[in-house]
């Protein structure tokens, strides 16, 4: 297999990977990014330089923000091949790509230093139904219409809770695409917690004012706005046909053929358990976390993770997170020495924390419910891949299994196409709670390469590093 040494290797073009390497080119290293998709900019700016929308303002200005990140890499002389996987990444910095499509192969890159910006995944939502077609996730919905302008051609129930619940509601509005309800999830205790650390969300005022348009938008266009709903449903034979939800103890329906769950985001440790790094459960996010410094370093030396990889912080938060590990990554490469890292560090902190400040609030405000993510509803499939129920997992953890990777030998869940990624926190929620246990005790899946499926031909096929090489950033021809 060809192999070719770089001095900072960025596996993800959104915001974090973006800002990492252009910062890492400042400082005078040569940085390459390798991302999945065809187009920088990641999930929140996806195909922001190439919208196939006649007006992407329709998106907001968040999402415009993010052009002119793009155009500056884009602009700049950085090595960066799309629609390239990162399929194995050693603790010695050796990685394997593998290039997607016509010409696709296979890579060995050897890399001084790696910042990782592989960003988040939506929340595991495992409800009756959530496998009937006309169910899907509000993120994968958005990428629809972000990549391709699909809409949807039925007023969508949107149900569960989250910032990107509202957002996405308010860019179907601005589409012209009736929405139908929204179903908040959300406790009615989670508004009173969020109140203790009101201070840090005033100190975000923007954050709080753009959430009030949302609210204000949405009541504008007279969508049915529910909170509180404490059990949820989709009915149906061979498809979405209804949802069924309860308020204070009242059931109700709404009919509809289209369903968008979503109850927040957490970071994608894919790529970090299989390397080895460190790990560590977030309380306040309910998710886990590699364990970095202060730069995003991880336990492995010169191995680092940016953006909501590291810790849900948001795009704007992504930017000074990727910048902070390339000027430490510039330090241990010997590019710059420690006096100019923390001079120009002093300004990327002040920013991460203007952007960070009201993530407690938000973190408290939507937390999702426990009877939400640990169903009691033994029928809910929990793995999609290989159809294990909850009752499935609470009936291993009855004959004796106390974590995620025990029961693959019992049912092989988390060891289909998505490699656990869709299951792996509910299975471990629901065997916690079956043994009267935290979440920490019971871990998570041991990840092993390739994080996603690679072909033969594509694993005999080698790629000539001169030829990697010959893409700079820009779009691929």
């Amino acid at each position: 297999m060809s192999a070719k040494h770089v001095d900072l290797l960025v596996v993800g073009a959104g915001p974090a990977g973006l800002a990492a390497a252009l910062e890492a080119k400042r400082h005078g290293l040569e940085p390459l990014v390798v991302d999945e998709n065809v187009l920088p900019g990641g999930q929140i700016y996806r195909s922001v330089s190439r919208s196939p929308l006649a007006d992407p303002g329709v998106l907001g200005p968040d999402y415009l923000r993010g052009r002119a990140l793009v155009d500056a890499f884009t602009g700049a002389d950085i090595g960066y091949w799309p629609q390239t996987l990162a399929w194995q990444i050693g603790t010695d910095k050796r990685v394997c790509v593998t290039r997607q499509g016509a010409g696709g192969g296979t890579l060995q890159i050897e890399a001084g230093a790696i910042v990782l910006a592989s960003g988040a995944q939506e929340r595991p939502f495992p409800i009756p139904g959530w496998t009937l077609p006309g169910v899907m996730g509000v993120g994968a919905a958005q990428t629809l219409l972000k990549a391709s302008a699909l809409v949807p051609d039925t007023p969508a129930v949107l149900a569960g809770c989250g910032p990107l619940l509202y957002l996405f509601a308010w860019q179907l509005i601005n589409a012209g695409v009736p929405v139908r309800a929204i179903l908040d999830t959300a406790e009615a205790s989670a508004r009173r917690e969020a109140l203790r650390h009101a201070g840090g969300a005033l100190r975000a005022p923007s954050y709080l004012l753009k959430g009030f348009r949302l609210l204000r938008a949405i009541r504008a266009a007279g969508v049915q706005h529910v909170k509180h709903v404490s059990s949820l449903r989709v009915l149906g034979k061979t498809q979405a046909e209804a949802v069924e939800y309860a308020v204070h103890g009242q059931t109700q329906r709404i009919d509809t053929a289209l369903v968008l769950l979503h109850q927040g985001v957490i970071p994608n440790t894919q790529v970090t358990r299989s390397i080895g790094c460190d790990h560590e459960w977030d309380d306040a996010q309910l998710c886990w976390r590699p364990r970095t410094d202060s730069w995003g370093e991880t336990s492995v030396p010169g191995i680092f993770v940016a953006g909501d990889g590291a810790g849900i912080g948001g795009a704007l938060a992504a930017e000074p997170s990727g910048r902070l590990a390339a000027v430490q990554a510039a330090v241990s490469l010997g590019r710059i020495d420690a006096a100019r890292r923390d001079s120009r560090a002093l300004t990327l902190r002040r920013e991460l924390a203007s952007h960070t400040s009201i993530r407690p609030f938000l973190d408290a405000l939507y937390r999702p419910a426990d009877g939400f993510r640990a169903p009691a509803d033994d029928n809910t499939i929990v793995c999609r891949c290989e159809e294990v129920t909850a009752g499935d997992v609470r009936r291993m953890a009855d004959l004796g299994c106390v974590g995620p990777n025990q029961t693959k030998s019992f049912s092989r869940c988390g060891m289909g196409p998505c490699q656990g990624r869709f299951c792996g926190m509910t299975v471990a929620e629901l065997l916690a709670q079956a043994q009267g246990c935290p979440v920490p005790e019971v871990g998570y899946y041991r990840i092993r390469p390739p994080i996603k499926p690679v072909t033969l031909g594509e694993l005999a096929t080698a790629i000539e590093a001169p030829e990697f090489l010959s893409e700079r950033a820009g779009f691929p021809k």
